[in-house]
């Protein structure tokens, strides 16, 4: 059995979400096991460097897996012949340029989102990669998520019947940094200026989420908050938070001639205490049975099993509604979400196997942000308009 090697660039991999999900749950679980298999039984095994601006931190982590490339200079791995894609989870603000760059190089690209802070230049790229004529992707792990898997089965079994309404909850309190409690999250998540707020980090996801299980986005009615205007950084110095950290949004769909509208109310928020079956949950309503999923679970309630309850503010409610739902069995074995998108990035450049999260994906989340933007902004519903890419 044959086995080709893929030069890959990771850049900004020493941060949070490099390391955990693309360094250590992908493309590491992949080397160990022994590259992803292909159609015709070959394998391809991830060639990594690791990049980042602190030498020190990503020497410490390649040796950590095993020996990797490492390098602070980031030129000169996407001049090299010996790279075929440059993946980028760094700063948004800086992706862009680097993306540029890169596709100038011949690279193949994939990316973390948002794929910009802007649309016009999330274009920009769309149009390049494909002038270019290098394969892309843009990361839309949640798709993957064993909880949205059930309810995509779902979906496609007909349980729901006609779907008309969605609701999301997403979030937790992030500690402010004071009272000897770090944040959970990098304080640039909380400045405007270094391309920090929630609308912009979350409403890319849910972008990808309701077109690619509801139906397409067609508006939007968006609030935004800052309902914490203080915190503490890294070091324990406070400063001023200046981006969003928690939207209030409601979507309009269009979910095709079998569901007509739906609507599709997502909360995001970094300041609320968690009471509900996960960080992220999504509740299905539909004509024949309505679903709640989570990250990883999924449960149920059909017509023909719905309690009726009246209401009564009198007595105390004699339903447990918890109870009277139904867990959907764990049927088939869930990789890791960005694992699972990772290995089909690899089989489209080699296999040429249908890869429609691409950079097009990735400026559609955009797109939806800045419409969000642009509700809380004018205090209005705003139309979200087909891509012209």
């Amino acid at each position: 059995m044959s086995q080709r090697t893929l030069g890959l660039i990771m850049n900004g991999v020493s941060g949070r979400m490099g390391v955990n999900q693309h360094l250590i749950r992908s493309v590491a679980a992949i080397r160990a096991q022994g590259g992803v298999l292909m159609s015709d039984g070959s394998r391809v095994m991830l060639d990594p460097v690791l990049v980042s601006r602190t030498g020190e931190k990503v020497k410490a982590l390649a040796e950590q897996h095993g020996g990797l490339r490492w390098t602070t200079d980031l030129d000169a791995e996407i001049a090299s012949p010996r790279n075929h894609i440059f993946f980028d989870t760094a700063t948004t603000q800086m992706r862009p340029t680097l993306l540029e760059k890169a596709i100038h190089a011949g690279k193949h690209i994939y990316c973390e989102k948002p794929i910009a802070t802007n649309l016009a230049e999330a274009l920009k790229i769309c149009r390049l990669a494909k002038q270019k004529g290098v394969k892309n992707g843009t990361v839309q792990d949640k798709l993957f998520l064993p909880g949205l898997q059930k309810i995509k089965l779902l979906r496609d079994s007909g349980f729901f019947g006609r779907i008309f309404a969605v609701r999301g909850e997403f979030g937790y309190w992030v500690f402010e940094g004071d009272w000897g409690q770090p944040a959970q999250r990098p304080s640039w998540n909380y400045r405007s200026e270094e391309g920090g707020g929630i609308v912009l980090d979350m409403v890319c996801h849910w972008r990808y989420v309701l077109d690619n299980l509801f139906g397409e986005v067609k508006s939007v009615s968006c609030l935004g908050a800052t309902h914490i205007p203080k915190r503490w950084d890294e070091s324990g110095k406070p400063y001023d938070a200046t981006a969003d950290d928690a939207a209030y949004a409601t979507f309009e769909l269009d979910g095709g001639p079998e569901h007509g509208t739906i609507v599709a109310q997502v909360n995001s928020s970094w300041c609320t205490r968690v009471r509900r079956d996960d960080l992220a949950t999504f509740h299905v309503d539909g004509t024949l049975g309505s679903a709640v999923a989570g990250l990883t679970d999924c449960r149920i309630q059909p017509r023909a099993a719905t309690p009726k309850p009246v209401w009564n503010p009198d007595v105390p409610q004699s339903i447990d509604f918890y109870d009277t739902w139904q867990r959907v069995p764990q049927n088939a074995t869930y990789d890791n979400a960005f694992k699972v998108e990772w290995e089909l990035f690899i089989r489209h450049l080699f296999d040429g196997t249908p890869f429609p999260w691409d950079l097009v994906a990735g400026a559609k989340g955009v797109q939806l942000a800045e419409a969000g933007l642009q509700s809380w902004a004018e205090r209005r519903w705003v139309d979200v308009p087909p891509l012209a890419v």
